[in-house]
């Protein structure tokens, strides 16, 4: 349970990863940029605030959205294919991305947002109970970082239910973040939003794009399922040589049956005046991805194209076929190819969506 925070505030609790200084200041640790804080002031990303030497979290439960998502939207093609999934949203974020398209949650201030639920831990599980859902995913936003205490909660009750626990995330997690959250996450789309140090000061304001590499592989080494999602913006991450690498280094780092969506890019937030990503682009970056030997890349973005389709990398048989978030047909036996018997890596049972 959370400890309540000095000031007794409604919805603000203590953060637990924190280091206490000297003159009352704190330093957060829930990402890389480990925020040093004086006494009254917030944090970068307004989620934490230090009240008389204690840091605190100032949006617990307070959620912007809540829907009942195929799972396939988030994106995540491996895992429980065609089942729907609680998905939850907060305040917040600790990127600041030109092309976010959850801006109005993600850059605004959690403490002056209008218009939020509470939604206590308990509640948020019974919720997904009660609608059918499979697995509680926490998206929109960043809350695995902006909400901490309330994931972490609402994560370990939705286990004790038998619930799979999903977190749609920047990747932007310290090695603190990673060990608090890791064990309590059953599934990842990490958004990989380019492969440049360059691309990350630029447009998410932050330095290094290793934190969240770093983030890819603990994931994958405590064996949790993992897909990755790579936004193409014309003229800033659609290099050749730049999805060439990401790709190497998924191949290679991670594992050659990870889960890729290359993802379309439509204009958003500070970047409206580019045009959306060319779908010969998007052929392209598959077409690259496969050289460099990933077997299961995907097109998003691409509504009823056949990159939406999962194929045996043996074969070429088609395995699933989807259009858009929907799953219209499995043609697996037993997790395997029906005509030459390979292993596909699926977790849980593939579905047809109720929606056919």
């Amino acid at each position: 349970m959370a400890e309540g925070c000095p000031d007794g505030a409604p919805h603000r609790v203590r953060a637990k990863l924190q280091v206490k200084l000297e003159g009352g200041a704190v330093r957060c640790l829930a990402c890389p940029r480990k925020c040093l804080i004086p006494e009254g002031r917030y944090g970068l990303c307004r989620s934490k605030v230090n009240v008389r030497g204690v840091l605190c979290e100032v949006n617990y439960g307070m959620i912007s959205s809540v829907a009942l998502d195929p799972i396939e939207k988030k994106p995540l093609f491996h895992f429980m294919p065609g089942s729907r999934t609680y998905s939850i949203g907060t305040v917040g974020c600790n990127l600041f991305c030109d092309h976010c398209q959850n801006w109005i949650i993600s850059q605004s201030d959690p403490e002056k947002f209008p218009d939020l639920t509470y939604l206590p831990p308990e509640e948020a599980v019974r919720e997904a109970i009660s609608y059918g859902a499979q697995s509680i995913a926490f998206t929109y936003n960043e809350p695995t970082i902006v909400s901490m205490e309330w994931v972490v909660e609402t994560a370990e009750l939705a286990k004790i239910e038998g619930l799979a626990t999903i977190s749609v995330t920047n990747g932007y997690w310290s090695e603190e973040a990673r060990d608090r959250l890791i064990p309590i996450i059953d599934a990842a789309n990490v958004d990989v939003k380019a492969f440049t140090d360059e691309f990350y000061r630029k447009v998410a304001k932050v330095p290094f794009l290793k934190p969240i590499l770093d983030t890819v592989i603990e994931l994958k080494r405590a064996g949790k399922h993992v897909e990755l999602t790579y936004l193409i913006i014309p003229g800033y991450n659609d290099r050749e040589d730049e999805i060439r690498s990401f790709s190497r280094w998924v191949a290679e780092e991670v594992s050659d049956d990870t889960p890729v969506h290359f993802s379309r890019f439509f204009p958003h937030y500070k970047m409206k005046h580019l045009p959306p990503t060319p779908i010969q682009t998007m052929k392209r970056a598959l077409s690259i991805a496969k050289e460099e030997g990933l077997k299961y890349v995907y097109s998003g973005n691409v509504p009823g194209d056949p990159g939406e389709n999962t194929y045996c990398p043996k074969c070429g048989t088609l395995l699933i076929r989807r259009y858009g978030f929907y799953v219209e047909r499995c043609n697996l036996t037993d997790s395997r190819c029906p005509e030459c018997g390979e292993v596909i890596p699926i977790v849980g049972r593939c579905s047809k969506s109720g929606f056919f």
